[in-house]
């Protein structure tokens, strides 16, 4: 197996957190409007206009004894949940986000995803494909 550190080989169910260490990603969509206030396009930005995000939560860490950093059908059901919160809403309504940013976004979900999976949460990214942006908030 690889890591990141050396190459490794391991027989399954020999997993070292010292020596392994796996990045497991799941990406979800979610369709919201918001407004924005800037200094720059400020009436564009002011009226309500949506996107189409996709975000990707990335969990760290040495598989455990099933060879699972954590099992997906938990991760999906977890982000599910927090899907809901945030598809087809009016993101200046979500309470706790702030200004509906790609920076408070990421925020959002890292902060809900920590609750769940403390100490495994490595990277939260946010993107808008249609237009090429993107945040990403690493551990």
């Amino acid at each position: 197996f690889f890591s990141s550190r050396r190459r490794h080989t391991r027989y399954i169910g020999d997993w070292s957190s010292d020596v392994c260490s796996s990045d497991l990603s799941q990406t979800f969509y979610f369709e919201a409007a918001h407004t924005l206030r800037r200094t720059v396009d400020v009436e564009p930005s002011l009226r309500i206009h949506g996107h189409t995000y996709i975000a990707e939560i990335t969990l760290a860490g040495a598989p455990d004894d099933n060879g699972m950093v954590v099992d997906l059908a938990y991760l999906r059901r977890n982000i599910e949940t927090l899907r809901r919160e945030l598809d087809h809403r009016f993101l200046d309504e979500v309470a706790g986000l702030g200004p509906a940013t790609l920076e408070n976004l990421c925020a959002y979900i890292w902060r809900a995803m920590e609750l769940v999976y403390a100490g495994k949460l490595s990277c939260v990214e946010v993107r808008r494909e249609a237009s090429g942006d993107r945040c990403r908030l690493r551990r």
